[in-house]
């Protein structure tokens, strides 16, 4: 029989899920996808059904094999790529939720969050953010798992003391799918790997491991959690009701993280920025953590395998490409997301209109969860074609905040950010590209690879399988598509900088305590 020629990658993302088979030169095979409902019940609120995720896991899986004209028998290895924070709690025996999935947008635990924080220390700053933040290297906002896993247990009915009976689990969505496709109720494998959980603020970014004293400080009992295991080694291998029966599941990331491998940022100073539904950029720090002083979040790049783990500075961005649905589901300005690229083009600039998206607060760097979205600097000239090109510009400009707190503590490190790589649906756009580079004053490259997200988790699982060899292997498959090169005047970039900063202030302190 002839050895497996594929690793089949499963990306369960904030909209949809797809399954992509990778060949060994790390290119696209074949793929499926499925789009999963948005549920949203309240103001803030965002909920996914993880009955409805695991059946749109097992049709693109399928849908992805029937595409290839391959089977299970030509699987090396399947690895996991997944929306990051997004909470599930389950029934161990009968693997029923206990309630709709939470969302990494979802902001519902504002209270919560500021309840933990307690009363301003010496510094200003919240006593009890310094004290997690200290442990896992995140601030306390209602971005991360663990408020919301707090949350469930508080206002589910039951939940708390099903919870501490041993009844329930706890995971992101790779815990969710990965405990579903290797027996679910009948045995399934309940475990996560270093950098969802370092999503959490559950985890101490330095011994890899839970942290009893801040999971007492949130009320969650340590049962619940899954083991955590390195990003790319043999966990367990798929049900025998399943098309993939038998094969291995050998990686795990958050989908940032996948990003930053399938990106080949190796070495420390490399950086990538995801465009999709927010953006999110990694930079490469090395192997020890490092303490950002401007706004970014430490995290894991990965671990693979037995290797030391790799650290990451992140810049994440709440609302990039969903701002462009939002203008074409909410407003109906345009009829598809790929013509507000058409429309943007039909004037030369913004006409002096700014959108800051703050649907959901502000992310990196400012965490503001009391910002609101604000159009401003209209005048009757601003027409729609310049409500497009703001629509565009708001994620250059949201990225440009995030890369200078990158540059400030990139200097403190001695490392150089000479070119940002880029990736994800929003790449396409050609006008929204050119401006990111014209007003970061950097190179932005495209690999050809674009499924940069679900490549990365088939490279941790074929890395644990042997398919590939080592880092430098996976590096030599990185191949420029696309670059761009500024062209923007530094001082037209300074002063739309300095606009767009205007704006933003414009948004801050709009939610009022009730």
């Amino acid at each position: 029989m002839s050895s497996p020629r594929y690793v089949l990658a499963l990306d369960q993302g904030t909209t949809s899920t797809r399954a992509i088979v990778f060949d060994h030169d790390g290119r696209i095979v074949a793929s499926d996808q499925l789009e999963h409902e948005q549920v949203l019940p309240r103001p803030g609120w965002v909920e996914h059904d993880p009955m409805e995720i695991w059946r749109t896991t097992r049709t693109v899986l399928g849908g992805a094999l029937t595409a290839a004209d391959t089977n299970a028998s030509q699987v090396a290895a399947l690895g996991i790529t997944n929306q990051r924070e997004t909470t599930v709690v389950w029934d161990r025996h009968t693997g029923q939720p206990v309630y709709n999935a939470i969302v990494w947008q979802d902001t519902r635990t504002r209270a919560d969050v500021e309840e933990l924080a307690g009363e301003p220390g010496e510094d200003g700053e919240p006593m009890g953010d310094g004290r997690f933040r200290d442990v896992c290297g995140l601030p306390l906002t209602t971005y991360f798992a663990g408020p919301k896993l707090r949350w469930i247990l508080h206002h589910v009915e039951g939940a708390a003391e099903r919870a501490a009976a041993g009844d329930l689990l706890f995971g992101t969505t790779d815990s969710w799918v990965i405990w579903n496709l290797t027996g679910g109720p009948r045995g399934g494998v309940h475990v996560t790997d270093v950098t969802n959980a370092s999503r959490t603020m559950l985890m101490d970014l330095r011994t890899l491991q839970w942290d009893p004293g801040v999971c007492e400080d949130l009320d969650i009992p340590m049962s619940m959690l899954p083991a955590i295991r390195s990003s790319s080694e043999v966990y367990g291998v798929v049900d025998s009701d399943s098309i993939l029966a038998g094969v291995p599941v050998a990686g795990a990331l958050g989908d940032q993280h996948a990003a930053t491998l399938g990106q080949a940022c190796f070495t420390p100073g490399m950086a990538k920025n995801t465009y999709g539904t927010g953006n999110f950029l990694l930079l490469n720090t090395g192997s020890e953590p490092v303490t950002s002083h401007h706004g970014l979040l430490t995290t894991l790049c990965w671990k693979l395998g037995e290797d030391d783990p790799v650290y990451a500075l992140e810049g994440s961005i709440a609302v990039t490409g969903s701002l462009v649905q939002w203008l074409r589901d909410n407003i109906g300005l345009i009829g598809t997301a790929d013509e507000v690229e058409e429309l943007a083009a039909t004037v030369e600039d913004n006409g002096g209109a700014y959108f800051v998206p703050a649907f959901s607060g502000l992310f990196a760097p400012h965490w503001r969860s009391d910002a609101r979205g604000a159009l401003v600097g209209l005048t009757r000239y601003v027409n729609k074609g310049h409500i497009a090109r703001a629509v565009l510009e708001a994620t250059g400009f949201q990225t440009r905040e995030v890369v200078d707190a990158m540059r400030a503590d990139a200097r403190e490190l001695d490392l150089q950010v000479s070119e940002l790589r880029a990736d994800g649906g929003m790449t396409v756009n050609e006008t929204l590209m050119q401006f990111q580079s014209d007003v970061l004053g950097l190179p932005v490259l495209v690999p050809e690879v674009s499924e940069t997200t679900a490549l990365g988790a088939a490279y941790a699982a074929g890395l644990a399988i042997g398919f590939w060899q080592d880092t430098a292997e996976l590096a030599a498959h990185w191949r420029e598509s696309r670059r761009w090169e500024p062209q923007m005047t530094a001082e037209v970039r300074e002063r739309e900088v300095r606009r767009w900063s205007k704006a933003v202030e414009r948004t801050l302190d709009w939610v009022e305590d009730e």
